[in-house]
């Protein structure tokens, strides 16, 4: 799903409101996940799951295609963790 879908089903599902409107709403939203991650602040949304920022080691690999030696240096990576209420329809189960 991109972003103007995300739009789109918003602006279907709360008649009266302008798409502009709502497409700055979840520039606003995003916006500020991305700065609280920036922070290195954790990002819960409760009942979707949580983004957290993890780093990565430096690590020294190779090329499965030419065989080559890469150096690959360390850093941050977004990590999302899906809440129970989330997994539990992904993965087949009811909530009883």
């Amino acid at each position: 799903m991109l972003k103007n879908d995300l739009v789109e089903k918003i602006s279907e599902d709360l008649s009266g409101h302008l798409k502009k409107d709502l497409r700055e709403a979840v520039d606003i939203i995003l916006a500020t996940v991305v700065d609280a991650l920036k922070e290195g602040r954790r990002v819960e949304i409760r009942g979707f799951g949580s983004f957290s920022v993890r780093s990565r080691k430096a690590r020294v690999t190779q090329n499965p295609k030419t065989g080559k030696t890469m150096n690959i240096p360390s850093r941050k990576t977004v990590h999302f963790t899906m809440s129970k209420s989330l997994k539990e329809p992904l993965a087949g189960k009811s909530r009883s």
